[in-house]
């Protein structure tokens, strides 16, 4: 059975899309059997997995309004080697076409069900946003990876975050956790980054992955190439952390398991 994680943060430009594609694709290099569902109607997850979203003509708005079953809409990252959920700029009027559905805080949750077998892992890459698609995700997920940069606001939008986890939890995903944060974009010169750091140390403890996601050209330019950093530059500093990463990752879940 997978393991479900909504990478979210709503805060934008953290790196979310940016871990959802690399960390796929790392543990798929893995030997894990990964899916990875695109939530964001900016879908940037489809076009960085090699996957053109101006055509498709079905994507995970149309599962979440039940027109579609999830493996009708399944594609394969042929660049990352994992399946994918691909997304397009209609699902921005999903959370509008959505409002009289019901169930609607778990549709994806119910369709996810019906593949969550055949895979070790599903990522799901959330929008920069607390909405009706955001809520999908974390109702669907068993934990939350919180993918942040170590600066002032980012600590302040991080207490939002937990206190929606928190009344999702108590409402609609009694299971939900916090499953780690990820320190992104991480320049150990800046002594701010470093104080923030040790904050997030301070009060989250081994929440904090101790891998760190290093600032690198490599990673920022893999997605106009639509392939993830690993196939772009594998030995860059940015595919070797997020290697890293799925190895953590995987540590992580052998001594829980």
């Amino acid at each position: 059975m997978a393991r479900i994680l909504a990478i979210t943060n709503q805060k934008g430009g953290v790196g979310k899309t940016t871990t959802g594609v690399n960390l796929a694709a790392s543990l798929a290099a893995a030997q894990q059997r990964v899916l990875l569902v695109d939530l964001d109607p900016q879908a940037n997850a489809t076009m960085g997995s090699g996957i053109d979203k101006r055509g498709l003509a079905a994507t995970v708005y149309h599962v979440l309004l039940g027109v579609r079953g999830i493996t009708e809409v399944r594609k394969r990252s042929a660049n990352g080697e994992y399946d994918l959920i691909p997304a397009n700029r209609d699902l921005a009027g999903a959370e509008v076409e959505m409002v009289d559905i019901e169930r609607r805080e778990t549709r994806l949750r119910e369709a996810l069900a019906q593949v969550e077998r055949d895979y070790d892992f599903i990522l799901i890459d959330c929008p920069p946003a607390l909405n009706l698609l955001t809520v999908n995700g974390l109702t669907a997920a068993h934990a939350v990876m919180i993918p942040m940069q170590c600066e002032y606001y980012a600590l302040e939008g991080l207490s939002d975050l937990v206190a929606t986890i928190k009344k999702v939890r108590l409402h609609l995903n009694p299971e939900l956790q916090i499953e780690g944060l990820l320190r992104t974009m991480y320049d150990p010169r800046n002594t701010l980054a470093l104080q923030v750091s040790a904050q997030l140390i301070e009060h989250f403890g081994d929440k904090v992955y101790r891998t760190v996601i290093p600032r690198n050209v490599r990673l920022a330019e893999a997605p106009s190439f639509g392939v993830p950093a690993l196939k772009f530059d594998k030995n860059s500093k940015g595919a070797q952390a997020y290697l890293a990463l799925a190895g953590e990752m995987l540590n992580r879940n052998a001594q829980t398991t």
